[in-house]
């Protein structure tokens, strides 16, 4: 099986046509979820998708320990050669691997614009051009909604897809009047798509609340997770 062949199975498309276009390049979508749901697995997925279409892309982290995240991109690349019968695996993974940067910051370390600067520093002095960024572990309870803004500028100066995952609280299920969390809404101005994965029934559903320049009922996308290995594996009837 070749890439082409990945790239139109993947049900990412799903998520394309659910919304007006999928995640574009300039804008910034989020994965949220409170802790322990999958959220940086699914990002993973997310990101093995664009690396197969031949995009490169920047995974910046702010966990403490970042080996766990090239193992989340061999274990489910594996299992998505593995459920397509892919022949070539090792030739496909070794090109995704020469198309992905892993960054790690500390965010009581650094401020976002020294984040974007090492990002930018990376793509234009050291020549790896990304199409996609993917920003994980960026803990929104110290966030600052006029800085985050900057994330929004950034994308849109240089035409990047930005991917993020947000905790949301489990003790605060408050969600204001559009049903984002709480915690988020003040950030919604600079977020042109937000996911809301919930667990349930034996699978991890992703909830459609953001779509671009409208917000949407909760089971407008009805896309589900296998809670095994967090791959995306259907679309609800």
């Amino acid at each position: 099986m070749i890439n082409k062949e990945l790239i139109a199975r993947s049900p990412l498309r799903i998520l394309e046509k659910s919304t007006q276009g999928g995640a574009k390049q300039g804008n910034i979508s989020m994965i949220a979820a409170r802790k322990g749901t999958g959220k940086t697995a699914c990002l993973v997925h997310i990101a093995t998708d664009q690396l197969i279409q031949g995009k490169n892309l920047i995974h910046v982290s702010f966990s403490a320990n970042t080996s766990h995240i090239a193992s989340w991109y061999d274990s489910i690349f594996s299992e998505i050669a593995r459920r397509n019968n892919v022949s070539n695996a090792a030739e496909i993974q070794d090109q995704m691997t020469k198309k992905r940067v892993i960054m790690n910051f500390k965010q009581d370390g650094v401020t976002v614009n020294q984040v974007l600067s090492s990002v930018k520093s990376m793509i234009k002095d050291g020549g790896f051009n990304a199409n996609v960024v993917i920003i994980d572990g960026y803990d929104f309870k110290c966030a600052d909604k006029d800085e985050f803004a900057g994330f929004k500028t950034f994308a849109e100066e240089l035409q990047i897809q930005l991917w993020f995952s947000a905790t949301t609280h489990r003790d605060d299920p408050s969600k204001d009047d559009n049903g984002v969390p709480m915690m988020l809404s003040p950030f919604m101005d600079s977020v042109a798509i937000l996911i809301v994965m919930e667990p349930g029934d034996g699978f991890v559903h992703l909830n459609l609340v953001k779509d671009h320049d409208k917000y949407t009922p909760r089971d407008s996308l009805r896309l589900k997770l296998d809670p095994q290995d967090m791959l995306l594996i259907a679309k609800e009837k």
